[in-house]
């Protein structure tokens, strides 16, 4: 199973290093969460069987690029990335500066070179990143993401992307998007490839809201737990994003066009949790604003427990009575024995109907939200890309 969309393309050229083993120069673009948990990961790497697979030529975030075509120290990335300050010599030929983000994408496919496997791995939430995915691809520089805004957004958007692949024989490592990389989105790639077809998806695709319904007993605030779930890193910076449905919208966008339904984000039917007291409040507002959840969720928690039901935020994909495609996402009470009421944690559980599973369907399920599992993913896909597989 491949996770990348991949374009075979006689122009793939490889770079080895004295062993003769493929080597990639990397590019890491966002030193969030997520970021800072490639960059340990890679740090952790150091002397082991994937360190000369990865070398990290360029680092950066809106505040500050290091730049070193010898390679990048991870420990020293993360350091003057984490902090902006001066470091006398960061990098061993490089150079270390203030970067606009303008400024550090402008500079992302120099710093890699013009030969070899080249590889950005974008671990930022970033709009104006997301927007340069198609002209690093149609470059020849591979692209690995956890950002949903590359292919969960516009068609069009979408389609730039595929065109590209095949334009600069390259490839778009995507399992993290989705499921924080579990095999999802590989599964139905490959489910088709051997000619089944995919009739209907459901799961919960959130691992935040997994986690909020598996803790939520109506007793203690709603609110609290969406604090604690920001604090751990279990939300998007801003949990509207998850709240409202958007972040589910964008996973089942990328889901149902893996499987063959080339789905308008608008054409998803989303049931949001945020109130507009919540929904108008300005960013330094949203805190104060959490307690505005409580009341309704606490009415429906009570609905759902008298009927012996759970809440679980479901994602559905699914054919009308037409034979159309209908995609929604929203909060629904399902029976304790449900298919997909169960889990625990972040858990991600994804049901797949296909030919082949008519009756009882695919079931994928384990952690869908956390840095390390979505560095992990990242870096997987990235090592796919390097191998070839």
């Amino acid at each position: 199973m491949n996770a990348a969309i991949d374009v075979p393309d006689a122009r793939r050229s490889v770079h080895t290093n004295a062993d003769a083993r493929p080597c990639a120069r990397v590019a890491l673009l966002g030193t969030g969460t997520v970021g800072r948990a490639v960059l340990a990961r890679l740090a952790m790497w150091s002397g082991g069987p994937f360190v000369d697979r990865l070398q990290l030529v360029h680092a950066a975030n809106s505040r500050m690029a290091l730049a070193d075509p010898a390679g990048v120290c991870p420990q020293m990335a993360g350091a003057l990335l984490g902090a902006p300050r001066q470091v006398d010599a960061a990098c061993t030929h490089g150079t270390a500066m203030p970067a606009t983000a303008r400024s550090s994408l402008d500079a992302v496919a120099a710093s890699l070179g013009r030969a070899g496997t080249r590889i950005v791995i974008d671990a930022t939430a970033s709009e104006a990143v997301a927007a340069r995915h198609a002209a690093w691809l149609a470059q020849g520089v591979h692209v690995v993401t956890a950002c949903k805004l590359g292919q969960g957004t516009s068609l069009q958007r979408w389609r730039e992307i595929r065109s590209a692949c095949r334009e600069g024989g390259t490839r778009y490592g995507d399992s993290a998007t989705v499921g924080a990389g579990l095999p999802l989105l590989r599964s139905l790639r490959e489910l088709q490839e051997g000619g089944d077809r995919i009739h209907a998806i459901a799961g919960v695709l959130s691992g935040s809201l997994a986690w909020l319904f598996n803790h939520y007993d109506g007793m203690r605030p709603f609110s609290a737990l969406v604090r604690q779930a920001r604090d751990a890193g279990y939300t998007e910076p801003d949990p509207r994003d998850d709240l409202s449905g958007e972040d589910v919208r964008r996973k089942l966008v990328i889901l149902a066009r893996a499987a063959g339904v080339e789905l308008e984000p608008h054409e998803v039917e989303v049931a949001s949790l945020v109130p507009p007291e919540l929904a108008t409040a300005g960013p330094d507002a949203v805190d104060a604003a959490l307690p505005a959840l409580d009341a309704a969720l606490r009415q429906r928690f009570a609905a759902a427990y008298r009927s012996g039901a759970k809440l679980r935020f479901i994602a559905r994909l699914e054919s009308d009575a037409n034979g159309s495609p209908r995609a929604r996402v929203g909060l629904e009470a399902l029976p304790e024995d449900h298919a997909l009421a169960g889990g625990a944690g972040t858990d991600n559980k994804v049901a797949i109907w296909s030919d082949r599973y008519r009756g009882q369907p695919l079931v994928i399920q384990g952690p869908g939200a956390g840095a390390e599992v979505t560095a992990a993913g990242l870096l997987d896909d990235a090592l796919r890309i390097v191998r070839g597989s």
